[in-house]
């Protein structure tokens, strides 16, 4: 075992889950695996990179491309010891629009499962308010595909899956406040996590209140803005009043970032493949903030990078951007 590991891990914050199975709390910062590589390799690497430096909370998604690569990473951790049990990783995984279709939920998980060589997974979220027509794949739709979501029973198979202890626990990402009001109508297990863009540049102030109010736990993702993908933005990295702070403080822009977020009561998957950031940001846990800067930082313009405009048309369920996020752009 891995001493430096241990101890570093160990510092890492958790939160307990409200509607969870099991006691297991959720670290408060995780391991983006949303990738454009695609041979595996490297992010088997940078995740085994990620456990050495104290990273537990690993986030992927059936859309990603990377489960199999990080259940191949996570089986390669066991094996040489770098983890004791499967116990001591957090892992979350997402249901993708062709299968967010009451019958399918179900097999979806199970394919992730199969993907990631393990017999349960700890978090499961829908991953957008959106269903697509069955088998349609990949990150974009036709037009034609596009489909309401039947979220009642949807979220009836999201509960079973919990209730079978494939997941030990369920949620949402990308609703606003009026898609959560609307399920927590009747869901009998509540959603325990809304995972949404979230940072400096969009600090979701409405939806923080809403979900802290419901006990449902906010995951930032992009949280540095996601600079260099295809969706992302400079907004965040580049910001002055962001490298301001960062420069008086003797930070990075992105600790500054991550610092604010868990200050707002907020969890978060970070992305890095470089050794030196994935210790970075996990070191913004011994300091904080001051009120100063939390006054500079909540005087910044807002921007939402991803406003998903192909899930909008005039024949499928959502007419306009503003229906899609319920007006909070």
């Amino acid at each position: 075992m891995d001493g430096a590991a241990t101890n570093t891990a160990s510092k890492i914050p958790e939160v307990v889950l409200s509607s969870t199975s099991t006691r297991k709390a959720m670290p408060v910062i995780g391991f983006g695996t949303a990738t454009d590589f695609k041979d595996g390799a490297t992010l088997i690497s940078a995740a085994l990179e990620a456990i050495k430096v104290g990273y537990r909370h690993f986030d992927t998604a059936s859309l990603y491309g990377s489960e199999q690569a990080l259940g191949e990473a996570i089986a390669q951790a066991l094996t040489v010891g770098l983890v004791t049990s499967r116990d001591d990783l957090f892992i979350t995984s997402k249901l993708w629009c062709n299968d967010a279709h009451p019958h399918l939920v179900l097999p979806a998980l199970q394919k992730s499962l199969r993907n990631l060589q393990l017999e349960y997974i700890d978090l499961y979220l829908i991953h957008w308010p959106i269903s697509w027509t069955p088998g349609k794949g990949g990150w974009s739709v036709d037009e034609e595909d596009l489909m309401p979501m039947d979220f009642k029973s949807v979220w009836a198979a999201m509960e079973e899956c919990q209730r079978l202890g494939l997941a030990k626990s369920i949620g949402v990402s990308n609703f606003s406040c009026k898609k959560l009001q609307n399920l927590l109508s009747f869901a009998t297990i509540p959603p325990s996590v809304n995972q949404v863009e979230m940072s400096p540049v969009w600090q979701q102030k409405k939806l923080i209140e809403f979900c802290k109010a419901n006990g449902i736990v906010v995951t930032a993702f992009s949280p540095l803005g996601a600079k260099g993908s295809s969706w992302g933005t400079n907004h965040v990295m580049e910001n002055e009043v962001l490298q301001e702070i960062a420069k008086a403080r003797g930070k990075t822009v992105a600790q500054v970032c991550l610092r604010w977020i868990y200050e707002q009561g907020g969890t978060l998957a970070v992305k890095s493949y470089n050794k030196e950031r994935l210790k970075e940001n996990l070191q913004i846990f011994d300091w904080e903030l001051s009120e100063e800067d939390c006054n500079k930082i909540s005087q910044i313009k807002q921007h939402r990078m991803m406003l998903k405009e192909e899930f909008v048309s005039a024949r499928g369920p959502y007419k306009s951007v503003e229906e899609l996020w319920d007006g909070e752009l």
